[in-house]
């Protein structure tokens, strides 16, 4: 999908004062200027992931294929480290590492703070960035921002449990599984409260959302009208990728022309992101030109396992 440069498109009343938009200025995903001119790292040492989602699929990774959940190995903590040393010396204009799955980052907290501490104590400038669902967002986002996570994108779906029941399947959260509208509604209160924490804090907030034909569509405006009232940056409406082997297969994806159009509606109240490119979990470089088939061997020899794709809802960082 072509970019369509227009997320400064509303003025600075839609930002929370508090965030000073320069915190963006080396971020590709939170910048439409950054991702011309930056490069970004996804690190997949997060395999577990606590909910499942119709769109996701554990069952394929094609190393042609980039969709979000697909990665090609997954990496111990020292092993991130190791790539991390690796690409920076490669990608120049490499600035921000990111853990985007291939599950849950914080389904995996311990790995995940692992990696941060390692790479931090190596590289005080990099900038840190996670994707979550958002379930244990109230239980780390204090740790997040110890750890000097200063942007974090969350996917909320939506705001209804009636409409959460037909896009999760279930929801395990502290020992149990929670089917339909409960588990729908543990996810929904524990990403907006997760949210309102990391803002209080400082922390910039990306929100992706899947546009997903005659079940949440409709009720997206909802969804962003409500982000803006909590001082979310900005919002990601993707289109569905009816991944093989998901409960959405079988799914229209959602057209260009319908995207941009909810987009641009809901450009009047939360500026958009229109330059997403739904990267995999183990992506190297700029947006437009990921480089991670490159690095793509390195410590294959050292025990890295290629697992597949696995389920991750926090769709791209």
């Amino acid at each position: 999908m072509k970019c369509q440069c227009k997320t400064s498109q509303n003025n600075s009343k839609d930002i929370n004062p508090r965030e000073p938009e320069d915190k963006t200025g080396r971020h590709p995903c939170f910048s439409i200027e950054a991702h011309q001119r930056y490069a970004r790292m996804h690190l997949p040492v997060a395999p577990v992931c606590n909910i499942s989602c119709n769109y996701c699929s554990r069952k394929y990774d094609c190393v042609n294929e980039s969709r979000p959940g697909v990665t090609s190995q997954i990496l111990t903590p020292t092993q991130a480290l190791q790539k991390f040393m690796i690409v920076r010396d490669k990608v120049e204009n490499l600035s921000v590492v990111g853990i985007a799955g291939p599950g849950d980052a914080l389904a995996n907290w311990g790995k995940t703070r692992k990696t941060l501490e390692l790479i931090r104590g190596r590289d005080p400038e990099v900038i840190f960035c996670l994707s979550t669902n958002g379930l244990l967002l109230p239980d780390y986002a204090g740790e997040l921002v110890e750890l000097g996570v200063g942007h974090v994108t969350v996917t909320v779906n939506c705001l209804d449990p009636a409409i959460g029941q037909g896009i999760y399947r279930y929801v395990d959260y502290r020992g149990q599984r929670y089917e339909g509208l409960a588990g729908a509604a543990i996810l929904i209160a524990s990403q907006l409260e997760g949210i309102r924490h990391l803002v209080r804090r400082g922390v910039l907030v990306k929100v992706n959302i899947v546009m997903i034909k005659g079940v949440n569509d409709f009720h997206i405006p909802d969804v962003v009208k409500r982000l803006k009232d909590m001082h979310v940056f900005i919002s990601n409406i993707m289109p569905l990728i009816p991944a093989r082997g998901s409960a959405f297969e079988n799914y229209p994806g959602t057209g260009a022309k319908e995207l941009n159009s909810m987009r641009a509606a809901c450009g009047a109240d939360l500026r958009q992101m229109y330059h997403c490119r739904q990267c995999r979990a183990d992506a190297i470089g700029m947006l437009d030109n990921d480089r991670s088939a490159e690095f793509r061997t390195v410590h294959e020899e050292e025990g890295a396992t290629g697992k597949g794709a696995v389920c991750r809802s926090a769709r791209a960082v």
